[in-house]
């Protein structure tokens, strides 16, 4: 169920195991988890409405109901100009490392949604309220963050993941290779976001992490 983490900062487990979430910040949805997730979002988004929907990139575990939720709820989709392309075309997998592996053509067919029109796009500093956009590239090109310092607060996509997407074993891992366009660049991303102090991390895949012991600065470290 959704759960309230910080002031007006909400989290929505999408899969068990928190396998997949997407976030409500201030009045704006981030990403929206795969086409079966619309449902789910739509009950969250009737107890705490939305005026806009960003997503970190897009991805078909990210966008898959990004469509129906403008669509139903009437709100502008933004990302950054980098990824376009595949938020409007709806053909995320096109960047992967190899979009034609089976995993890629089974997201491709079952995960991802409609494409949508772009109202407005995101780049380094802009603002969404109080979170900051901070650009981090490497799992996909236009991959983007957020983050609200008064609290820090950090919104991080894909740049990490905080579980074993084989065995959703908690714990800090890079995503995985077969669906990340610069391994190289990621790993730039996450000292970048490093270095923001963050206090409560928010993965696209994998529980909240409560940084209170660096747990986040030490994983980067290691890399």
């Amino acid at each position: 169920m959704m759960q309230q983490i910080a002031k007006d900062v909400y989290h929505i487990p999408l899969l068990p195991k928190n396998s997949i979430n997407c976030y409500i910040i201030e009045g704006v949805l981030i990403d929206s988890g795969i086409r079966a997730s619309f449902n789910k979002i739509s009950e969250c988004i009737k107890k705490v409405p939305i005026y806009s929907h960003a997503l970190t990139h897009a991805h078909a575990d990210h966008q898959g109901s990004s469509d129906k939720i403008c669509n139903h709820f009437n709100v502008p989709l933004y990302c950054h100009e980098k990824e376009v392309l595949r938020t409007e075309s709806g053909f995320v997998t096109k960047d992967y490392p190899s979009n034609k592996n089976i995993i890629a053509r089974f997201q491709q067919k079952y995960w991802a949604g409609q494409g949508h029109k772009v109202s407005h796009t995101l780049k380094e500093n802009d603002t969404l309220g109080n979170f900051k956009v901070i650009e981090t590239p490497g799992h996909s090109e236009g991959h983007i963050s957020f983050f609200r310092e008064q609290d820090g607060i950090l919104i991080i996509g894909d740049a990490a993941t905080n579980m074993n997407l084989l065995t959703t074993i908690q714990g800090l891992h890079l995503p995985p290779s077969i669906f990340t366009s610069n391994r190289d660049e990621n790993i730039n991303s996450l000292f970048k976001l490093s270095k923001l102090n963050p206090q409560i991390i928010c993965f696209g895949h994998g529980p909240i992490l409560y940084n209170k012991n660096k747990t986040f600065e030490k994983f980067v470290e290691k890399l």
